[in-house]
């Protein structure tokens, strides 16, 4: 399902994204890291200093290419991070992706760090954020991930760049045989886990604690927060752990066996005539690009390797030896459209019927009796749960599912549900797109063959919610009430980040869920409200059925 929503990503134009204080007068300040001096800048309406462009490790490029991330360098003098690095190799995927990185370019491990205490003795809490993407496109320079507003909070917030695609996630016999580790597949991760192991380094630095460091992200980055947790690499690195729309479990975007992931990359080399290893790294970085972005030549998924994943993270999880941390997680009310399942079919009742018959046969009338769809809005409403249950909500749930039975830790789960407002007038005949993106009408066709506008929070509108970061969109006509759906997101972040308890005061009670006793989840919204869950039927039946794959 995430490639289906990757395809109708390439659809979407980009949006429009800004500084938000661009335009006033910094303060230069200097912090000095294991490898020399950086010089940040002063927000002087915010007081939060930023670090743009810090290295976290040595450019992946030539030999090093698919290697895991070497120890930056370091350097003499002071080195000014004002600007992003460069964003990671990538095609131009999601039309809500805007970047304001120098470029893009294999050199692309850095990350940025927001505080409100540059260089002082006060030991913040610390939140790093990992950007979604489906593991082929992202960048931490994104303005909806800014960590300025949740630095205002009191916290130190990191942004992380990560290889992607055939550069992050390409596995083959020699590079087993070549690593230390006996291991490959998973580089994408280890920039992840190395940049954590920065954090751990130098976050004191910049006013941070690197022993309550929260660990962030949306979708693919989601998903990366449970590798992470899984993983024996990182799990001693982190606090705690947020997860925004993705866990990675089946069905989306699974880790694969080993001996598969080699099996896809010998194919992959074969399919482009480059017949060893120095071949393929021998490659220009846009050459190797194209070729795999060329349809079925490559399909990216992480890889249980042996190392950074001993087994794959739902087994790691239902034994138990994951991260024992506060985990909040959820996801939003309508992450993909109900034409994801009905695809052209008018929603009428005999065209679902039919389609959940073609799709589940002799399950059918269970499924039926779980997304019932006996009038056209009906059918609406549960082929789009059924949709977004099986793109990524049913991995979510497992993955919380999981973390609470096999931890004592807190655990908080929450719907996001409030739409974006209208575009702004001179977005013209503009209308969302799957992704958060943007279809526009360029004349090709009228407003009323475009695809109709969600209903709902669609797949990764809560990040600039969640983040206080709604100012930095200009598509959108943000009103009173969505300012007031962030600032309640963002207190109950910032508060998670602090204490593993998303609670505090103004906030309507967010009950925790522990183990044995029923499970609330906090609906997120103009009203947000707690309410025990509604659907673990449909959960259960998925369950189920992905068990017997």
């Amino acid at each position: 399902m995430l490639k289906h929503f990757a395809v109708l990503g390439l659809i979407f134009s980009s949006i429009g994204v800004t500084d938000a204080h661009a335009g006033t007068k910094d303060t230069l300040v200097q912090v000095s890291v294991v490898n020399g001096k950086l010089e940040g800048a002063t927000n002087p309406a915010t007081k939060v200093t930023s670090f743009k462009g810090i290295p976290f490790a040595q450019p992946p490029v030539g030999n090093l290419r698919w290697q895991a991330p070497q120890p930056a360098r370091n350097w003499t003098g002071v080195r000014p991070a004002h600007k992003f690095g460069a964003n990671a190799m990538q095609k131009n995927v999601f039309g809500d992706m805007l970047f304001r990185s120098s470029g893009m370019s294999e050199d692309c491990l850095y990350l940025n760090v927001w505080t409100p205490n540059a260089a002082s003795k006060e030991k913040l809490p610390v939140l790093v954020y990992f950007y979604g993407g489906g593991f082929v496109a992202g960048d931490g320079s994104e303005s909806r991930y800014d960590g300025e507003a949740i630095a205002t909070k009191g916290v130190v917030s990191v942004t992380v760049n990560y290889r992607l695609g055939i550069f992050g996630f390409f596995s083959h016999p020699e590079l087993t045989a070549e690593s230390p580790n006996h291991a490959s597949g998973n580089c994408g991760l280890l920039d992840q886990q190395a940049a954590l192991a920065w954090v751990r380094d130098n976050i004191a630095a910049f006013g941070g604690d690197p022993k309550r460091v929260t660990i962030a992200g949306e979708s693919a980055g989601s998903i990366s927060v449970c590798a992470q947790m899984a993983s024996p690499l990182s799990r001693n690195l982190i606090a705690g752990a947020i997860g925004e729309s993705g866990g990675m479990i089946a069905p989306t975007l699974p880790a694969i066996p080993l001996a598969k992931a080699e099996e896809n990359g010998v194919n992959f080399s074969k399919s482009i005539g480059a017949a060893s290893l120095s071949a393929l790294r021998a490659l220009a970085d846009t050459d190797l690009l194209n070729k795999a972005a060329k349809p079925g030549a490559f399909n990216t998924s992480a890889t249980i390797d042996g190392y950074f994943l001993p087994k794959s993270p739902a087994e790691i999880f239902a034994a138990g030896e994951q991260a024992q941390v506060p985990l909040l997680a959820g996801w939003n009310s309508t992450e993909i459209p109900y034409q994801a399942f009905t695809w052209g079919d008018a929603p009428t009742p005999e065209n679902y019927k039919k389609k959940v018959g073609q799709q589940y046969g002799a399950d059918s009338l269970r499924v039926l009796a779980l997304y019932p769809g006996n009038t056209e809005s009906e059918v609406i409403a549960s082929a789009t749960a059924l949709a977004s249950d099986r793109f990524i909500v049913y991995s979510t749930w497992k993955w919380i599912e999981l973390h609470l039975q096999s931890s004592t830790q807190p655990v908080y789960r929450y719907v996001f549900e409030k739409p974006r407002p209208a575009m702004v007038p001179s977005m013209g005949n503009a209308q969302p797109g799957l992704a958060g993106g943007v279809v526009r009408n360029n004349g090709n066709a009228t407003p009323s063959k475009l695809p109709p506008p969600m209903e709902g929070a669609a797949h990764a509108v809560e990040i600039e919610y969640a983040m206080g970061n709604l100012a930095g969109n200009k598509v959108y006509d943000w009103k009173k009430e969505d300012f007031q759906v962030s600032a309640t997101m963002l207190d109950y972040f910032a508060n998670f980040v602090k204490t593993g308890n998303p609670n505090g005061k103004g906030l309507p009670i967010w009950p925790v869920n522990k183990r044995g006793d029923k499970v609330w989840e906090m609906h997120i919204n103009v009203k947000s409200e707690a309410v025990p869950e509604p659907h673990r039927d449909r959960y259960l039946f998925l369950d189920a059925k992905y068990a017997k794959q």
